[in-house]
């Protein structure tokens, strides 16, 4: 299967080179991504959820860029198998730049695919290779244009190693002397063996959690709390107009106090009735 299309993206070539280079852009820009654990220069280990109509589930599988051409060009080599079926594909990327802060993108993709998303169809797997090119090709033009946040680090990025010591070698004594190096009588030790440089571990990329969605309440929860607090709120104004006039000053706090009790009320009762749904 054969795919290929243009983009444009609102960046210099070099600009956009360097963010299709970045992992932590790529595991939150990539439709379906979940997971990026570099493995070596360039190569990634992926789990993609992806699918095609009712055939969905989870690849894993591994990504490799190669011919390298900054900020020109790039090819992308991509294999994955999961309970959908098997795809491999080679992408050719080559970038132009307009001359007027934007780049042109062009991809050239020669696709595999096999187990039962093979089924399907070439005509619907090129309409979805197509869209999902474009959904990738929108976020990351977001990501270009300042509109989504900063790349989180990456988890289990390799510490920097201490700058070895340099060892200091054992004072000489003259051969047959009897005299005793320094140091209370003791004799000193050799050369101190280097510290052991700490092991690198693989920078592992998640994708960010989606930010919780706002739990809908119905207008008769709304009411409700309403209308418990407007009438603690009516009993605070009745107890201050109660008190005598001399004592004015003590009936508006009391009234104040109940009305912004009622408000607390209301507000409690709509939140645990919306927490309860």
């Amino acid at each position: 299967m054969k795919v290929s299309g243009t983009a444009v993206l609102h960046g210099p070539a070099e600009k956009v080179y360097a963010v299709l280079n970045d992992p932590a852009v790529l595991v939150r820009t990539i439709p379906g991504c979940e997971r990026l654990e570099q493995v070596g220069p360039d190569s990634y280990k992926a789990t993609i959820s992806a699918g095609v109509a009712s055939i969905k589930g989870s690849f894993s599988g591994e990504v490799h860029l190669s011919d390298q051409r900054p900020p020109h060009s790039l090819v992308l080599h991509a294999a994955g198998a999961g309970t959908p079926g098997t795809v491999s594909a080679d992408v050719k990327v080559t970038l132009t730049d307009n001359g007027d802060g934007t780049t042109l993108l062009s991809y050239d993709a020669d696709a595999v695919v096999g187990g039962m998303i093979g089924g399907v169809g070439q005509r619907v797997l090129t309409s979805v290779a197509k869209k999902t090119a474009g959904e990738f090709f929108t976020a990351v033009d977001a990501v270009l244009r300042g509109e989504e946040p900063a790349a989180p680090a990456a988890v289990g990025a390799a510490p920097s190693p201490a700058p070895a010591t340099a060892a200091q070698p054992a004072p000489s004594v003259p051969l047959g002397s009897s005299a005793q190096p320094e140091s209370g009588g003791q004799p000193q030790a050799g050369a101190q063996p280097a510290a052991a440089q700490p092991q690198a571990t693989p920078a592992v990329y998640t994708r960010p959690a989606a930010p919780p969605a706002p739990v809908a309440t119905s207008g008769r929860d709304l009411l409700l709390g309403l209308g418990v607090g407007a009438g603690v709120t009516l009993l605070g104004a009745l107890v201050g107009g109660l008190r005598p006039s001399g004592e004015f000053a003590l009936g508006l706090a009391a009234g104040g106090g109940i009305a912004l009790l009622g408000a607390l009320v209301g507000g409690l009762l709509v939140g645990r009735v919306a927490r309860r749904r």
